[in-house]
């Protein structure tokens, strides 16, 4: 050999070496030995079981029911449950893992939406012209303007109604009382009220403008003349609305609208004035979701005294529902969402920690809701929970992983075979790596086509895995005549 491959030979060697020491290392850490027992003390046996049938616990010693070999005891020291991960106390204060105990409480139903201060469309008044006339006068001349009840907001000239009024005047003195009667109600049918047509019976002459007055209090949300203009029935000459109750239209997600009933007490909150709640109800959820967003109109109507919520402010809505029944409730920062379960992770003191599967409820004010998984008094992780649920499910992986690619070498005598049913019957010598004692018993075999060659009283070599369910039992993957 020369000096280079010499020289590459070793360096291959080294790295080996090195790799070799450095998973010994890491498994040491991860993985510390159990503790000897202490001289004189006795290991705890949890049960004893059948290594063929590892799922059968048995809570004495003696002979399996199952095969012709004496019950294996399982022992305290040696059993590690599944999902279990321990860690060194010095990784758990690097980590900076805190814990809190999960406690049984009633949870608010409490939620938060977005919603925009819109006209409470039930309070607009809209004023029209009754006649063809023209503006005079106009008293209010700028949209979203404020005005009182009873204000005048424009002058009108009505033509057609000043001719009305003569011929009903003049018929009025005349003591024609049917054709007065006749020509007041045609005063009438023209657009006239009441009180302008008692107006002139008590003057006794014409009226030729009208003054138009706010009806109710509130801001001109639509300003439709100006000064000069001509009007024609039914023309829109203002549109009033009244600002004492305000509506909040809240955008509730689809998955929450079951929270909201109608006349429900919530609290809404606006960026103008943080320090303030503004407290209103549920007037209607609208039968419509939004395509784009997955939500649900809500309207909310807020009493609005002093006028200080404007139409078009962004606010926040609390709604609450009371509290519900007892369960157990964790902080909501324990739980992992991973978006196909939903997992705590619960501390099980002198540094081991489980993953628990839970179900959750509802959520509200930092608190989640447990309905499955978790009991009180358990104390889950806080902070580091991530990095110790990798942990586990690494940890998890790796056996998983181990297990299917162990392989249990044994040698044995064929004493019967079904191709058909790919099973075969074996007096198999003893199997040290599954401590099992020489003993005859049937296995399946993944490869039926190994089947062909063999032949009753065959001595053969087989390799045993674990079968993928997790039942405790073996198949054979590989099985051959003994050379």
């Amino acid at each position: 050999m020369t000096r280079a491959g010499i020289a590459v030979l070793v360096v291959v060697v080294g790295a080996a070496a090195a790799f070799a020491g450095y998973r010994y290392a890491v498994s040491r850490m991860e993985h510390p030995p159990a503790a000897a027992p202490a001289a004189g003390a006795e290991r705890k046996v949890l049960y004893w079981y059948d290594p063929m049938q590892p799922q059968q616990k048995f809570d004495k010693p003696g002979k399996s029911p199952f095969m012709d070999m004496q019950l294996v005891p399982k022992y305290a020291d040696e059993a590690a449950g599944a999902g279990t991960v321990s860690i060194s106390p010095q990784m758990v204060q690097n980590l900076g893992v805190r814990t809190a105990e999960a406690k049984t409480g009633a949870i608010e139903e409490r939620f938060e939406a977005v919603g925009t201060v819109a006209f409470n469309e039930r309070s607009v008044v809209q004023l029209q012209a009754r006649a063809a006339g023209f503006v005079e006068k106009l008293h209010a001349r700028a949209p979203l303007d404020p005005v009182k009840k009873g204000a005048p907001l424009v002058e009108l000239l009505y033509r057609e109604w000043a001719g009305a009024q003569e011929e009903y005047l003049l018929l009025r003195k005349s003591g024609f009382s049917e054709l007065a009667q006749a020509a007041r109600q045609r005063l009438m049918l023209l657009g006239m009220s009441e009180v302008q047509v008692a107006v002139v019976e008590r003057e006794g002459k014409v009226a030729k403008r009208f003054t138009l007055v706010a009806p109710i209090s509130g801001v001109i949300a639509e300003l439709g003349v100006r000064e000069g203009s001509t009007v024609t029935p039914g023309m829109t000459l203002f549109r009033l609305v009244d600002l004492s109750t305000v509506w909040v239209n809240a955008e509730v997600p689809e998955a929450q609208t079951s929270w909201v009933t109608p006349g429900a007490s919530v609290e809404a909150r606006v960026q103008a004035y943080p320090g303030r709640a503004f407290e209103g109800r549920v007037g209607a959820i609208l039968p419509e979701v939004s395509a784009a967003t997955r939500t649900v109109r809500t309207r909310i109507e807020v009493p609005n005294p002093d006028a200080i919520l404007k139409p078009g402010m962004y606010a926040t809505i609390s709604f609450r529902q009371g509290r519900k029944a007892q369960s157990v409730l964790v902080p909501s920062e324990a739980v992992i969402r991973t978006g196909t379960r939903d997992v705590v992770i619960v501390a099980l003191g002198e540094g081991k920690f489980r993953a628990a599967p839970v179900e959750l409820g509802f959520e509200s004010g930092g608190q989640s809701e447990i309905r499955k998984g978790v009991q009180a008094g358990d104390k889950v992780v806080l902070s580091g929970q991530f990095l110790i649920d990798s942990e586990a499910s690494l940890s998890a992986t790796v056996a998983r992983l181990e297990g299917t690619l162990e392989a249990h070498k044994g040698r044995g005598t064929v004493s019967e075979v079904d191709a058909g049913k790919g099973r075969v019957e074996l007096d198999h010598e003893p199997i040290p790596s599954l401590q099992w004692p020489k003993m005859k018993m049937g296995f399946v075999v993944e490869n039926r086509a190994q089947l062909a060659a063999l032949k009753k009283g065959d001595a053969v070599e087989f390799e045993l895995r674990p079968r993928p369910e997790p039942d405790g039992s073996y198949v054979i993957s590989r099985i051959g005549r003994k050379p």
